[in-house]
């Protein structure tokens, strides 16, 4: 019987591409569950951003990494809770400890904003987790984690707010999809979707948008007005 039938050969092929040093600072870098550009990890790795999209090739073709494409720019993160828990295990042989994510972005954008037109920053990544929690939402099949469905609850949720679900589900775009937060590297809702709760959180008055910025303020009734409907302490 060859070795490959037991998934040696597989199992010998990812242990090389994690064991490469430059690939495995990028690896360990993602483990806080942000996402990187190849610009960023190449500083990470301490290599030429050239040398960096061929390790990250490699991570890819391993299906230790995935690609986020938002634009022009295109994000990295580990493919899966899987691969974190295989890295999470070498640190505990290693003693490896690793620091945290960072973000340069100020505070006032930070903490909320608006992403083209839909709630981004802190309070629109914590919206985008609650829903989640709450099962509002949902992923559209196993194979994607980027477009989401709503939820029979979910919908009952937000018709609640005033929200016409059909007739944002009866736009020309996406209805509901995860859009990468560049100050969080993690998801807040995108999509039509998205832009119905912008709107009505406007409508609302549970934020204020500045004039002259995409800061979004959020007010002491959206602060009480999402903690009593969703359960969310901002």
């Amino acid at each position: 019987m060859h070795a490959e039938d037991y998934g040696d050969a597989s199992a010998s092929r990812i242990a090389a591409a994690i064991g490469e040093p430059a690939r495995a600072r990028m690896l360990y870098c993602l483990m806080d569950g942000h996402a990187r550009t190849s610009t960023e990890l190449a500083i990470v790795a301490e290599v030429s951003p050239s040398t960096a999209s061929v390790h990250l090739g490699r991570l890819k073709t391993e299906r230790l990494v995935k690609v986020f494409v938002q634009g022009k720019h295109r994000y990295y993160s580990l493919d899966g809770p899987h691969v974190a828990g295989v890295l999470e295990g070498l640190s505990v042989l290693a003693g490896f400890s690793r620091g945290k994510f960072a973000p340069s972005t100020p505070n006032r954008l930070r903490a909320a904003r608006t992403c083209y037109d839909h709630i981004a920053g802190t309070a629109g990544v914590r919206l985008h987790d609650r829903f989640h929690e709450l099962a509002w939402l949902s992923f559209s099949d196993a194979n994607s984690s980027h477009a989401y469905v709503l939820t029979p609850d979910g919908a009952n949720a937000l018709e609640s707010l005033g929200i016409d679900v059909e007739a944002v589900r009866a736009l020309r775009r996406r209805f509901a999809c995860a859009c990468l937060d560049w100050s969080e590297r993690r998801p807040h809702i995108g999509g039509a979707l998205g832009a119905a709760l912008l709107n009505t959180a406007l409508k609302r008055k549970w934020v204020t948008q500045d004039l002259d910025s995409r800061a979004l303020g959020i007010t002491s009734r959206g602060r009480r007005e999402m903690l009593a409907r969703f359960g969310l302490q901002l």
